[in-house]
């Protein structure tokens, strides 16, 4: 598919995957690149309407972008949108409504297909790695349909190592290229950020690199992801 993207998928649900899609657009956008962000599903969305949609994902990048919140621009960056706080497969039925994972994967597609040859792609998958979008197709299957490589996110709660770790080996045995380990920092956690990256860099071939709530992209993150995004040399 893309040799300039991403998909950002996450060791679970509720962790930051947005935050770490939103920095990484606002850094790249600083650094005078062009970008394409988009959430194509996502569950627990508030009416377009409802003031609460200021702090939805679908808000939240595209404030990254630096576009305003329109019926075009969040049709353009989520599609499928449901607003039970379920996995996308329940949320959809709970709507009476399907979600066709391959219609998914084609509009993803078309979408990478008509940026700018100099743009940055990042896909933002829904929940954790292998959240149901259907009966029989999960976000991994879509990952892999994609062809792109992997940004793995993490929190740093009880447990994110083991959660971070299966991630990173489900992605290794359907052949996905990881390009990073992202930290998302998980407050009042009992350890810090830190210590989950240190323990994840010792086991997975990848960067293992913390983001802290409110800290903008970190260097290392952007040197990490270069290769993969187009950049061979820091902007």
């Amino acid at each position: 598919m893309s040799k300039r993207g991403l998909f950002v998928a996450g060791a679970g649900t509720e962790i930051g995957k947005t935050y770490v899609t939103a920095a990484l657009t606002r850094r790249l956008r600083s650094e005078g690149r062009a970008v394409l962000a988009l959430k194509p599903v996502a569950s627990g969305v508030p009416p377009l309407g409802d003031p609460a949609f200021a702090g939805s994902d679908t808000a939240i990048l595209l404030a990254a972008l630096g576009l305003p919140t329109t019926p075009a621009t969040v049709a353009a960056c989520t599609p499928w949108r449901f607003a039970a706080a379920l996995g996308p497969d329940l949320a959809a039925a709970r709507e009476g409504r399907g979600l066709d994972p391959q219609a998914v994967i084609d509009w993803c597609r078309r979408r990478i297909g008509e940026a700018p040859e100099d743009a940055a792609v990042l896909v933002e998958g829904v929940g954790g790695l292998m959240s149901p979008l259907s009966a029989d197709a999960t976000g991994l299957d879509w990952l892999v349909a994609l062809g792109l490589p992997a940004l793995l996110v993490s929190g740093s709660y009880l447990g994110a190592i083991s959660h971070a770790l299966t991630a990173a080996e489900v992605l290794a045995g359907r052949g996905v290229r990881l390009g990073a380990v992202v930290v998302s920092e998980s407050l009042e956690a009992p350890v810090a950020p830190e210590t989950v990256a240190e323990a994840l860099a010792r086991r997975i071939a990848a960067p293992a690199i913390v983001l802290r709530r409110g800290a903008p992209c970190p260097d290392t993150l952007l040197d990490a992801l270069a290769p993969l995004l187009g950049l061979h040399t820091r902007l």
